[in-house]
C-alpha cells in the first residue's frame, strides 16, 4: 500500500522531472491538493462501522493505479540506471518485473533484499 504523503510528493517530483510546471494550465501545487483529496477522502464500511482509509488508495481506482506506477518509478530509477550502464534489460508492468542479470548471485540477492525492505507495505 502506498504511503499517502510520500506518494503525493513523488507525484510532484515525477511531474517536475518530466518538465511540467502546470498540467493543462493547473499548477502542480493544485494538482497535489486535488490528488490528496482523491487519495485521502476514501471511506468504507466494515461491520456496520465507517472507516477512513489512511494508507494506500481506493481499490480499482484508475488514479490509485497511476499513482502506484509513479511511486514505483521513484524506486526503479536507480536500478534502471544501473541496468542501462551494464547493457542489461529491465521492464516492469504494474507489479511484475523482468530483468536480466550477469553479476554475482550475492549482488542480485542484495538488490532483492533492498527492494523488499524499501517500504514495508510494498513487496
Amino acid at each position: 500500500m502506498l504511503p499517502q504523503e510520500e506518494a503525493l510528493n513523488v507525484l510532484v517530483e515525477f511531474l517536475h522531472v518530466h518538465g511540467y510546471t502546470k498540467v493543462k494550465g493547473i499548477p502542480l501545487e493544485t494538482i497535489r491538493l486535488l490528488a490528496s483529496i482523491v487519495l485521502k477522502e476514501n471511506v468504507f464500511v466494515y461491520g456496520k462501522k465507517i472507516y477512513q482509509q489512511v494508507l494506500g488508495g481506493a481499490m480499482g481506482s484508475s488514479f490509485t493505479l497511476a499513482l502506484a506506477n509513479i511511486f514505483m518509478w521513484k524506486w526503479q530509477k536507480e536500478l534502471v540506471r544501473r541496468q542501462d550502464m551494464t547493457c542489461e534489460y529491465y521492464r516492469r508492468y504494474i507489479d511484475d518485473v523482468f530483468m536480466t542479470w550477469n553479476k554475482s548471485e550475492n549482488a542480485l540477492k542484495q538488490i532483492l533484499e533492498n527492494a523488499n525492505t524499501w517500504r514495508p507495505n510494498i513487496k
